[in-house]
């Protein structure tokens, strides 16, 4: 179903994500609002560099929350045709960048450590006010880093989790900081306030230190994305998932990359060369979900190979090679000598072929089952027209009753008493080159024990076929339908 714009709504579970995912990044936005105030307003009060260290921190906080949430709602949008991969590489870039102001803003509090420490002499006031604001401080990144977090694991958005490893670090700058204006109270109580009040500086440096720390940790895992570096051990869980299909004979290529929150697999299968289109469809399908379950939130794409699986049989290498020209083969039998195998088979061509093309296509799949197989000997086909699938046919059965209780004796007498059933006689006029046509088509239904194999059950049914042909000359084709006895009606 399409809009009138032509593009396909998105569905309700990733809209109400979408307003989830805003809504975290703009209650961010007003947390680091409020904190911003608070530090910059009681660090100019009392003189405290750790907590102006701390404002300047909250102030880049805001910033990040803001580029946070621009970017979730600009990497939100689908894809279209100038960007088929959709729009999450502006999470990256928004993470980079806020890596880049984190640093900016440790320059400035290690300078101005390094000015406290060695060459000017300011005074901190210790008040209630400034352990208030930073314990307000702690209570608040704590609220917004779990709440980010919550929804960056449950998104896989890199934007949010850049966003609460923002707020996370908040909590232990600040702690540093309540250390540092300990220890300056501590110096005025014992009268060592010279001493005391260079704490403030050594935790603003400590402030720098956690800043960096997170930053250059942030500032690697955006560039490894933008990089489409594939997240670490991530593709040998998936190889070693996608190999426990069945049907996959090997897993060739693995290769992953990230954009935004939305993680795309890049497969590359072998399947037997023998499967269907159909069932290697089923393949591939199976692989996405296999991939899923490592990653659910992956976007996959397979492509399946067709190999030589090494256990193949002779018989499928028949049949194989026989569909790779265009040909389908049927009563594929190989006789093993020593070693060695003679393998006969009937190979239906187009009815309007000439012998000389046939006998082209016959010999270049006996050359390539001897190349693909070297135990192969030798190879005889047998070259069939099966004509037009659909013939006119009179339905006879009505009036040739008695040769419908032929048909019955002779078949009970090779299947068992009560056996044969549903016994259809045809005629097709002019089928044996005369005005009238006596040939006769015959199908019946015959029962056998349930426990025989079917290649039993084959030779039980040539056998009655015989013994019809022996006693009815001039029949034509003869098909028995074999059924197990307990389901007949």
């Amino acid at each position: 179903m399409q809009d009138i714009a032509g593009i396909a709504p998105q569905p309700v579970v990733e809209l109400e994500a979408q307003r989830h995912k805003r809504a975290v990044a703009l209650s961010s936005v007003l947390a680091a609002v409020v904190l911003t105030g608070l530090k910059l307003g009681v660090g100019l009060a009392t003189n405290s560099l750790g907590i102006l260290a701390e404002a300047v921190h909250s102030g880049l906080d805001l910033v990040a929350a803001l580029l946070t949430w621009f970017a979730v709602r600009l990497a939100d949008k689908p894809a279209d045709a100038e960007h088929p991969y959709g729009h999450g590489k502006v999470e990256n870039l928004s993470a980079l960048f806020e890596t880049g102001l984190l640093l900016v803003t440790c320059v400035w509090i290690v300078y101005e450590a390094v000015q406290r420490l060695l060459f000017q002499t300011v005074h901190v006031e210790a008040s209630v006010w400034a352990f208030l604001v930073m314990i307000v401080s702690i209570i608040v990144d704590v609220s917004r880093s779990r709440a980010l977090t919550h929804a960056a694991r449950k998104y896989a958005s890199q934007a949010l989790e850049a966003d609460a490893l923002h707020f996370s670090t908040d909590i232990w700058s600040s702690a540093v900081v309540i250390l540092g204006l300990v220890l300056v109270k501590l110096g005025e109580l014992t009268g060592q306030t010279g001493i005391w009040t260079r704490a403030d500086a050594v935790a603003a440096l400590g402030v720098a230190a956690i800043v960096i720390v997170v930053s250059l940790r942030l500032g690697k895992a955006t560039i490894d994305a933008l990089l489409d570096t594939a997240p670490p051990g991530l593709s040998e869980r998936i190889a070693t998932e996608v190999r426990a299909v069945p049907g996959v004979v090997e897993v060739r290529r693995v290769r992953l990359r990230r954009a935004g929150s939305r993680l795309m697999a890049d497969l590359v299968i072998a399947v037997p060369r023998t499967t269907t289109f159909a069932q290697s469809h089923a393949i591939n399908d199976a692989v996405e979900e296999a991939v899923r379950r490592v990653a659910p939130h992956a976007d996959v794409v397979v492509h399946a190979e067709p190999v030589a699986r090494p256990d193949e049989t002779p018989v499928e290498q028949i049949h194989f090679l026989a569909r790779q020209h265009g040909v389908r083969a049927h009563d594929v039998r190989v006789r093993q000598e020593r070693g060695q195998y003679d393998v006969d088979l009937h190979v239906e061509v187009d009815e309007h072929m000439t012998l000389e093309r046939a006998h082209a296509l016959a010999s270049a799949i006996e050359r390539e089952a001897e190349r693909a197989n070297r135990a192969v000997r030798s190879v005889n086909i047998h070259l069939e027209a099966p004509g037009q699938a659909v013939r006119s046919h009179e339905d006879v059965t009505a009036t040739h009753q008695d040769l419908v209780q032929q048909v019955i004796a002779i078949a009970d007498a090779v299947a068992g008493p009560g056996s044969t059933h549903e016994v259809r006689v045809y005629h097709e006029p002019g089928a044996d080159g005369t005005a009238d046509g006596h040939l006769h088509n015959l199908v019946l239904h015959c029962t056998f024990p349930g426990n025989l194999t079917v290649p039993e059950v084959h030779e039980r049914s040539t056998e009655v076929e015989r013994a019809l042909r022996a006693r009815l000359p001039g029949l034509g084709t003869v098909l028995v339908h074999a059924e197990p006895e307990d389901a007949a009606v």
